[in-house]
């Protein structure tokens, strides 16, 4: 071997020693002193193993690093800032038990904080509680939060507490597979794009997924239940909302309020209600809150399909200019009201030829096409004075009312503009039994 080839192997050598070393790992224990010095003191790239028992919070990683607990790791911020602070890019934290951050929202307090820059931060695995806010991430690209346990104190007021995952201006991410309850919001996004929510549980909460101002983003396979309201999707753009369940909340299921250019399709939504009590205002949990299963404002040119919406108060309420949507293949089933369309202007909802599944359908099916033989107008004039005018309803059984009622009937020509799906469907498109 030459002296050129020599000095080469054994650069090659040196280089794959120093990466070994670089991400090694180290085990520590509470007796091993302050875990802010054995950070300070690691190598970048280093694994840092802790070992059971409990280690002061308040921790900031600086460098990349895995921080990873074995069963029993606890890391307590004593009610003060942040559990642990990330302000390196490629950080992961892994098996952690993180609690008792400090509860000040301004300072935005959180089990992980993920400050600007800290990007490629993955958070695995870990028990988050008695936090502000669960993971706080702001100004980010690749952002993964995976299989976490995420619980606020459920003693503060809901709007005093913090959001269990809150983004902002987070650029491509996977938030998977968590367990969300007594937060205030499960997910906060705000103005980011191409982030993706799949296959999580959200309970207790205010909004599961509360989406602001962003884009090009998947919402997969995701549960709610019992929260206010389930997904509360608003002025955001292409975004693709498939397999989702919404379970005994209240308000509403789903809300699209000002949302465009995307998918609604095979999620299913079940005894949704409305808000009962005084505090639903106090909450901010207002614009719709009749028990909707899904609750379209000023949205446009989505496409809503093979959706189950039933057993809730109101099956769909489209309002506020929402036009150009195609709502197809949906079964509505056993909703008190299927259909709030208060607008005059004429929408069709079918789509080549298919329309939706409505229970109350009393129409037949002569030709056996599996498409009843006459259209399925939901509503009439009653129902727009009803809705315009709620202290009406005493008037219901009144003979002016069925009068009305029965000369729109007879004289089709005196009833007015609204929904109309001119190929209801026989059957349902997807079985009852996902309702289980």
């Amino acid at each position: 071997m030459t002296t050129v080839y020599k000095h080469a192997f054994f650069c090659l050598i040196a280089l794959l020693l120093l990466v070994d070393l670089a991400g090694a790992a180290q085990r520590t224990s509470p007796d091993d002193g302050p875990l802010q010095a054995r950070i300070d003191a690691a190598n970048a790239g280093e694994v840092l193993v802790l070992a059971p028992g409990v280690y002061p919070g308040g921790v900031t990683i600086d460098k990349p690093l895995t921080l990873r607990g074995e069963p029993g790791a606890v890391i307590d911020a004593g009610g003060q800032g942040d559990v642990v602070r990330v302000e390196a890019e490629d950080v992961r934290i892994e098996g952690l038990v993180l609690r008792n951050s400090g509860f000040n929202l301004t300072d935005m307090n959180a089990g992980v904080h993920g400050a600007r820059g800290a990007h490629r931060l993955h958070v695995e695995g870990n028990i988050l509680e008695d936090v502000a806010f669960g993971v706080w991430a702001w100004h980010l690209e690749d952002v993964n939060i995976i299989d976490n346990r995420i619980a606020s104190d459920p003693s503060v007021r809901s709007q005093d507490r913090g959001d269990a995952i809150r983004l902002f201006n987070v650029r491509h991410g996977l938030v998977a597979y968590n367990t969300v309850r007594d937060a205030r919001d499960g997910v906060y996004i705000d103005t980011s794009e191409h982030v993706e929510f799949r296959g999580n549980h959200f309970s207790a909460l205010r909004y599961a997924i509360h989406y602001m101002y962003s884009h090009h983003g998947r919402i997969v396979d995701n549960t709610t239940t019992d929260t206010r309201s389930g997904y509360a999707l608003m002025m955001s753009n292409h975004l693709e909302v498939t397999g989702n369940r919404s379970v005994g909340d209240r308000n509403y299921g789903f809300l699209l309020n000002f949302v465009n250019h995307s998918k609604v399709a095979d999620n299913l939504v079940d005894r949704v209600t409305g808000w009962s009590g005084a505090t639903g205002a106090e909450h901010g949990v207002t614009l719709g809150s009749e028990g909707k299963a899904i609750f379209i404002y000023n949205s446009q040119s989505n496409d809503i399909r093979n959706n189950i919406f039933a057993n809730s108060e109101i099956g769909i309420h489209l309002t506020a200019g929402s036009e150009g949507n195609r709502i197809h293949g949906n079964n509505f089933i056993g909703n008190r009201t299927q259909v709030m369309y208060v607008a005059t202007r004429k929408q069709d909802w079918s789509y080549e030829g298919q329309g939706n599944y409505w229970s109350d359908y009393l129409g037949w099916d002569l030709q056996g096409d599996g498409v009843g033989d006459h259209a399925y107008e939901p509503n009439d004039s009653v129902d727009r004075l009803l809705w315009m005018y709620p202290m009406a309803r005493v008037l219901m059984n009144s003979p002016a009312v069925q009068l009305l009622r029965w000369v729109q009937r007879e004289f089709p020509i005196l009833r007015p503009s609204g929904v109309k799906d001119s190929a209801p469907l026989m059957r349902p498109t997807r079985s009852l039994e996902e309702l289980g």
